[in-house]
C-alpha cells in the first residue's frame, strides 16, 4: 500500500493558481475519498474513476482492503499516471479523456472527483461538443454555463450498469445553477438518488477553495420518493465513513446531521440547501421592487477611469458618469458621496465614460475613442453587440445596491451617493421612490432573517460566500413579520399611473393582480 498523501498544498503564486484552476485539479482527502469508496466497493470486482488523477479513491481503495476489487482510472495528464502507486499489480491506468473518447462498456461502480473546470474556462468548439453530448443522453439541452464536470457526471451515469453505485464529489453548483433543473430532472426521473451530502464551512474538503463541495450518492435503479440528506460538521471524522459503509443504517453520529427529504422538494429546493416547505413563502422581492445587473462596460479598463485619467484624457463632464465597480470599494450598508470622494483619493476609478449613440464629440473624446479601436475594443464579444461599439448601457440610479457576490457580509446597500453601479451590483428598485418606503425596504432587506433566505436563492461558493443572479434575487422570500413590521404592503402604482391591488405572490402562479382603473380612484 502507498503512503497515504497528506491534503493538497495549494500554490500562492497567482499564475500557478491559474494552471490549476485550468485543470480543474483538486485532490479528494483521504476521509472523504475512503467513505465514498465505501458506497461503490459492495457486490463488485472492479471500481472505475474516469479522472483519477495521484489515485486518492485508489489508495481509500487499498485501505479498504479490499482485495477481490480491481481498479481501472483514465486521465489526461500522463505525469499523473506515472505515480508510484499505479504500480500496484490491482491498479490498471490509461491516458484518456472521458469526455470526448470513453471506454466502450458500462461499469458496476464509478467514483470520481471530476475537473472542476468553470464554464468561461472553456473554449467555444468544446461546448458545442459538451452540449450535444449532454443532450445525445439526457434527451435535454443543458445551459451553457454548466462547467465542465457537469458533464463528467452526465457521462458517467450513463455508463453505469443496471443497479450500479455511482459516487462523486462535485460543488454545489451542480444543485444551483442554470442548467440544475433540466440536469437533476434527468437524474431524478431515471436513477435513484440515494443520499446527497453537504459540508459545514468548518469541514469543508477543500479549504481556501472558493467553493462548496458536496457528494452524491446514486444508484442504477428504479428512483425513489425520498432520499437522504446529511450535513458533516468536522473534517477528519470517521462519522461519514461510518454511515455510508453501514449501507445508510448507523445515523446516530454526533457530526452528522441526518435527515430524510421528499425527493421533489429536495430537486426544487437544490440538494445543496436544507429542506424547505415551499409553501411557506407569502411574500418575495419582486413585491416590492424590481431588480436588474449593474452595467456590463466589456471592458472596465478603458471604460472606468479615475480621476486622474480623466484629467489626463480631458474628458468632458457631459460624457462622464459617477459610477461604482468593485463590491471591496463598499465596506458599509450605506454608500456616501463622502465615501466616493475617498474611493477617488485613494486612486479607485469612480467615472463611467458613457456615451449613447452617435454624435460630433470633443477631440479628447475623439482621440480616446481611437484608441480603443486601435487595441481591439470593437471586436470583443459583449462590445461588438453594441452599435455604435462605445455605447454605453442606460441605468436609472437605484435608490439600493445589492452585493452580486458576497461572504458573511453579503448586504443590500443605501446608494445615497446617487451612483450607477458596475457588474459587481445588482440594481434594486423599490416600486415606490419615497424616502421612507426605500428606507423601510432597505431595513427589511438587510434583516437577519431575510438575509438568511438568501441561501435559498443564491449560488453558494467557499467560505461564506453567495452568489445571486437578479432574476433568483426577485425571488428572495421576505418573512412575513418582517413584511408587517416595515410596513411593506400597500398599493403599487404602476408606470402608465394606474393603481394596481398590492402585487402579492402567489407561491404557484406569482401573477400580478389585475389592476384597477383610475376612476376607481375617485
Amino acid at each position: 500500500m502507498g503512503k497515504v498523501k497528506a491534503h493538497q498544498i495549494l500554490p500562492t503564486v497567482w499564475a500557478d493558481r491559474e494552471i490549476l484552476r485550468g485543470k480543474g485539479q483538486f485532490w479528494t482527502p483521504n476521509w472523504v475519498a475512503e467513505a465514498m469508496a465505501a458506497y461503490v466497493s459492495n457486490e463488485t470486482d472492479l471500481i472505475f474513476d474516469p479522472a483519477t488523477g495521484r489515485g486518492a479513491f485508489f489508495e481509500a481503495l487499498l485501505k479498504l482492503n479490499k482485495a477481490d476489487i480491481s481498479f481501472f482510472g483514465t486521465d489526461i495528464d500522463n505525469e499523473m499516471l506515472a505515480d508510484e502507486i499505479y504500480k500496484h499489480e490491482k491498479a490498471f491506468v490509461e491516458e484518456r479523456d472521458f469526455i470526448t473518447n470513453p471506454p466502450q462498456r458500462k461499469f458496476k461502480s464509478i467514483i470520481a472527483n471530476p475537473p472542476y473546470i468553470r464554464h468561461h474556462r472553456i473554449n467555444q468548439e468544446t461546448k458545442i461538443f459538451l452540449k450535444q453530448l449532454s443532450a445525445s443522453i439526457t434527451g435535454k439541452a443543458i445551459d451553457g454555463r454548466a462547467g465542465y464536470h457537469i458533464y463528467f457526471l452526465i457521462q458517467a451515469l450513463n455508463m453505469l450498469e443496471l443497479n450500479g453505485r455511482l459516487a462523486f464529489i462535485m460543488p454545489a453548483d451542480t444543485c444551483e445553477g442554470k442548467f440544475a433543473k433540466n440536469l437533476w430532472q434527468w437524474i431524478s426521473e431515471n436513477y435513484c438518488i440515494e443520499c446527497a451530502i453537504t459540508f459545514a464551512e468548518r469541514a469543508t474538503p477543500f479549504p481556501n477553495i472558493d467553493t462548496n463541495a458536496m457528494i452524491f450518492l446514486i444508484k442504477n435503479s428504479k428512483p425513489k420518493s425520498t432520499l437522504l440528506w446529511a450535513k458533516s460538521n468536522t473534517a477528519y471524522s470517521t462519522d461519514l465513513f461510518n454511515f455510508i459503509s453501514s449501507d445508510f443504517k448507523h445515523q446516530n453520529l454526533k457530526t452528522l446531521e441526518i435527515t430524510s427529504r421528499e425527493l421533489k422538494e429536495a430537486i426544487t429546493t437544490g440538494l445543496s440547501r436544507p429542506a424547505q416547505n415551499h409553501n411557506g413563502f407569502k411574500f418575495h422581492l419582486n413585491d416590492f421592487a424590481n431588480v436588474m445587473r449593474g452595467i456590463a462596460t466589456g471592458s472596465n479598463e478603458f471604460f472606468f477611469l479615475t480621476s486622474q485619467q480623466v484629467k489626463e484624457l480631458d474628458i468632458p463632464k457631459d460624457f462622464l458618469k459617477r459610477a461604482v465597480g468593485r463590491t471591496k470599494d463598499v465596506n458599509k450598508n450605506i454608500l456616501t458621496t463622502e465615501d466616493i470622494e475617498q474611493l477617488d483619493k485613494n486612486n479607485r476609478p469612480t467615472f463611467l465614460f458613457s456615451i449613447n449613440g452617435h454624435g460630433i464629440f470633443p477631440k479628447s473624446v475623439s482621440n480616446y475613442l481611437e484608441i480603443g479601436e486601435k487595441s481591439g475594443l470593437p471586436n470583443r464579444s459583449l462590445i461588438q453587440q453594441r452599435k455604435p461599439w462605445y455605447k454605453m448601457e442606460k441605468r436609472q440610479v437605484p435608490p439600493l445596491l445589492f452585493a452580486y457576490l458576497g461572504r458573511r457580509n453579503t448586504r443590500f446597500i443605501k446608494n445615497e451617493a446617487n451612483v450607477l453601479p458596475l457588474t459587481g451590483f445588482l440594481c434594486v428598485y423599490p416600486i415606490y421612490d419615497d424616502k421612507e418606503y426605500i428606507e423601510n425596504l432597505w431595513q427589511a432587506l438587510n434583516h437577519p432573517a431575510t438575509l438568511d433566505n438568501l441561501k435559498l436563492v443564491g449560488k453558494s461558493y467557499g467560505s461564506g460566500a453567495i452568489k445571486v443572479e437578479p432574476s433568483n434575487l426577485s425571488k428572495l422570500p421576505i418573512p412575513e413579520h418582517v413584511v408587517q413590521q416595515f410596513n411593506l404592503k400597500r398599493p403599487y402604482k404602476t408606470p402608465g399611473g394606474q393603481l394596481e391591488i398590492f402585487r402579492e405572490s402567489n407561491t404557484k402562479t406569482r401573477k400580478t393582480v389585475t389592476a384597477l382603473k383610475s376612476c376607481h380612484q375617485e
